[in-house]
């Protein structure tokens, strides 16, 4: 941090003043959603009427965090080209879900993975798969929280936690006054940033600084330019977490929600994967040059390039306005996974354990609008306390964050894709599936801790999303083969669904009653 802090400290006030000017933007497009939102709909999904810009600068944005834009460059930096591949294994994963499921995701008409499952196989058991998300979506939200703290910290001197309580609360008032509006129309500024930042200026002013690909070459080492420098089972990695993770996650299945039409969800979406691929090559390229440029800079981690990259290569103002890419990359992340907790907390998880004391819950409110649009914001606004509390005070959400991503992947992939895939997945094999999945994944991931030599070796490892995945696939074909095929009547309603017959938006959010 304190190699960080000179530079930052020293750069001129206009590029402190561009970063407090796109916050107060970010506040502004708040209010402005606030307008648009008038239901339920509009507040979840952005009432499902983006077209193909608005979805494609959305869907990018949510996707491109922090880790994919100062990651991207810092991996570029240690490793050359082949630092792209965290962000390419990203872009894959988008581009994948939209070329294959996101037509059929958007005529569903709903708003959570988990009714997704519910509508698919008939059964409430599928219900617990609410929780994992919430977790997932929580833990996402307060690290994506903590990340863009660290830059306040070291631009305007706060203390860590008021730099998080302060850009958690930027995030927590546009989120919570207008709903997927805000964040779409915050989402799109986002989404320029960073292209201009990244493509037009970090880029060709530091491939300039580094003499261009020719003087790169001449200083570094030719690994550096070796497609799999980082290292096969890296890349396998990669595309195994961030590829599959990005299949089933409620924040990204929230965007796609959003969609105007399927065409829109499935191209729009498509696009938004390309971007992501060529954001990963330049984010690398970045680094490359950066290792040449600043060779005679002490840099402590990786993480720091690109910031250092934005305060000694770029011109004053030009480097306000890359360090409020940064921002934008993770405040689109963090924006993205509350409201997508809160869509589940509300919509599956409440229902859910209400079910445990014998009673029944209707998250919806459709004779009352207003109320119903309340009752989001409260949600919102309560679960974006309890992410901005966990930055805060924990130091190892990263950890949990793991945690909670290993068993997405792990227990919740195969009952979810087969579903979309497969017509003769049952119900109960999909709940045994991800019982088996999600216990194999903390049983491997719990021994690995207990024998291994450094903390956390065990909960970092990818042997627990290979082997819950494994057992999650085995029980899911063997028990979809030996019970029986599910209820005709339930698929019928999947089948209606998928084949875009129109439902009255107020029976969509509740499903499961």
């Amino acid at each position: 941090m304190h190699q960080l802090q000179g530079p930052f400290m020293e750069s001129s006030a206009i590029n402190i003043a561009i970063v407090v000017v796109y916050l107060l933007a970010m506040l502004a497009f708040g209010w402005w959603g606030k307008s648009r939102t008038k239901n339920n709909s509009d507040f979840l999904v952005a009432g499902r009427r983006l077209g193909p810009f608005l979805y494609t600068g959305t869907m990018a944005a949510v996707v491109l965090g922090g880790a994919s834009t100062v990651g991207g460059v810092g991996l570029g930096y240690k490793f050359g080209i082949s630092g792209m591949w965290l962000v390419v294994a990203i872009g894959s994963g988008v581009l994948l879900l939209s070329l294959l499921f996101a037509g059929t995701i958007q005529k569903l008409k709903i708003y959570t993975v988990s009714q997704m499952l519910t509508l698919r196989y008939g059964s409430t058991a599928t219900q617990t798969s609410g929780i994992v998300m919430l977790a997932y979506t929580l833990m996402l939200c307060a690290t994506s929280t903590g990340a863009y703290a660290t830059i306040f910290v070291v631009l305007f001197g706060w203390e860590r936690w008021l730099a998080i309580a302060i850009g958690g609360a930027i995030v927590l008032v546009y989120s919570t006054i207008g709903g997927m509006w805000s964040i779409t129309l915050a989402d799109q500024v986002q989404f320029v940033i960073k292209t201009v930042g990244i493509f037009f200026l970090m880029l060709p002013f530091a491939l300039n600084a580094a003499g261009g690909l020719d003087g790169i070459r001449a200083r570094v080492d030719e690994s550096f330019f070796d497609i799999g420098g980082i290292g096969l089972q890296t890349i396998i990695t990669y595309f195994v977490v961030y590829t599959l993770g990005l299949l089933i996650g409620q924040d990204i299945w929230q965007r796609v929600f959003t969609a105007k039409t399927p065409t829109v969800a499935r191209w729009g979406g498509a696009t938004a994967g390309v971007y992501c691929i060529l954001y990963g090559f330049a984010g690398a390229l970045i680094g490359m040059a950066a290792s040449v440029a600043l060779s005679g800079v002490e840099i402590a981690a990786k993480d720091d390039v690109y910031a250092e990259v934005a305060t000694r290569l770029l011109p004053i103002g030009i480097g306000g306005l890359v360090l409020a890419a940064a921002v934008a990359a993770m405040m689109s992340t963090a924006s993205g996974a509350l409201i997508a907790a809160a869509t589940v907390a509300r919509a599956d998880v409440m229902p859910f354990v209400a079910s445990w004391f014998g009673k029944k819950v209707d998250t919806s409110d459709s004779d009352n609008p207003e109320h119903d649009v309340k009752a989001n914001r409260y949600w919102v606004l309560g679960l974006g306390i309890v992410a901005i509390i966990i930055a805060i005070s924990t130091k190892d959400v990263v950890a949990a964050l793991t945690i909670a991503y290993d068993i997405l992947v792990g227990g919740l992939l195969v009952a979810i894709i087969g579903g979309l895939v497969w017509k003769r997945g049952t119900g109960i094999a999909a709940a045994w599936s991800m019982a088996a999945g999600s216990v194999v994944t903390l049983g491997t991931m719990i021994i690995l801790e207990i024998n291994a030599e450094v903390p956390l070796d065990g909960i970092y490892a990818n042997e627990p999303i290979y082997f819950g995945l494994i057992a999650s696939a085995l029980v899911y074909i063997v028990v979809s083969l030996a019970s029986k095929p599910t209820d005709p009547a339930v698929m019928k309603a999947w089948t209606d669904r998928v084949a875009g017959t129109r439902v009255a938006e107020e029976e969509l959010t509740t499903p499961a009653s």
